[in-house]
């Protein structure tokens, strides 16, 4: 088995076989607390004239991408994994209704961040933020979408895909782009092939994807995806459901 490994403070390893299996196994989060708090209805903030919050993209101090409102009262967090399918799961059946009933108001922000699984997860986490911030969720949405064809790409390439362990870290994750299609999935999505390579071969941004998550993981014993925060409280539950019904206890409306 092939592993990868980065040289810093916060080392983190991934397996390098072939990893179909993580669509179940990289999910499950081990919910504990949150969502159980009964406040009154919180009204609606304006967004900016001119402005709209689903479109209000800010960067965190966490390394997270917040939707909407930074001053949002509600502060909801996801730890999800680009491998992951229920990730994938809450990412089409959740994000809809989170961004346009609750975004939008102005009282929730959204934020996601990265639980790295793997290295193909770690590739799109690289790419989802290779060009400008507004970006980033959407190309994650799509990429989950694209999920199952991601991992027939990686299967049929099964060889270059084991083989990428072995090369410098600036050229590793170029080649399990090609093996797995990413960087034509990307380039059809506003991503040049060009910059997307480019992406790839930043170790100091790859790196920091990968020692965010382990750092954050181990702080808050993080362990599956997705996991949902609240206001820094634990969400018990992983399903859009779950997480609707701790916006409205908390007084989203």
């Amino acid at each position: 088995m092939i592993s990868i490994a980065f040289p810093t403070k916060a080392r983190m390893t991934f397996s390098l076989g072939l990893i179909a299996p993580l669509m179940l196994a990289a999910c499950g989060a081990d919910a504990e607390t949150g969502g159980d708090e009964a406040g009154e209805a919180i009204a609606a903030i304006p967004a900016p004239d001119g402005t709209s919050w689903t479109e209000t993209v800010t960067v965190s101090d966490e390394g997270g991408y917040v939707l909407g409102n930074p001053e949002a009262p509600l502060k909801l967090v996801e730890y999800a994994s680009h491998t992951c399918g229920a990730c994938a799961q809450f990412s089409a059946t959740g994000k809809p209704p989170l961004k346009d009933d609750y975004v939008s108001t102005g009282v929730v922000s959204f934020e996601q961040r990265n639980l790295v699984r793997d290295p193909i997860d770690l590739a799109i986490a690289t790419l989802v933020r290779c060009g400008q911030k507004e970006n980033m969720q959407p190309l994650s949405d799509q990429a989950w979408g694209a999920l199952e064809g991601i991992f027939q790409n990686v299967q049929q390439n099964a060889a270059q895909y084991e083989a990428s362990g072995e090369l410098p870290v600036e050229q590793r994750f170029i080649a399990i782009g090609e093996a797995a299609g990413l960087i034509d999935f990307f380039s059809a999505r506003g991503v040049s092939a060009d910059q997307a390579r480019a992406c790839l071969a930043d170790v100091e941004t790859i790196e920091t994807i990968a020692n965010n998550s382990a750092e954050q993981a181990n702080e808050l014993q993080v362990s599956g995806t997705p996991t949902f925060f609240l206001n820094d409280s634990r969400i018990d539950g992983i399903s859009w459901n779950d997480v609707e019904a701790a916006l409205q206890n908390a007084g989203a409306r």
